[in-house]
């Protein structure tokens, strides 16, 4: 898998995911595979909520100094 956590962005992550989700719709993945490919996928979410959550509060920030 591509990315390691600390170089990870979230576009990265997401066309990650989206390269996983490609490779467990066709024929050739295998069972033995499939559990690898939920296990990064679920830490592919999970970094990806957190950097959404991050950036939410990051702006939400911002935009109460230009009300001040």
């Amino acid at each position: 898998m591509e990315n390691s956590e600390e170089k990870m962005t979230y576009t990265g992550a997401i066309s990650e995911l989206e390269k996983i989700v490609r490779e467990m719709q066709s024929d050739s993945c295998s069972i033995d595979n499939l559990s690898a490919l939920t296990t990064r996928s679920l830490k592919l979410l999970k970094f990806c909520k957190s950097k959404l959550q991050t950036t939410d509060e990051e702006l939400k920030k911002i935009l109460a100094e230009l009300e001040q």
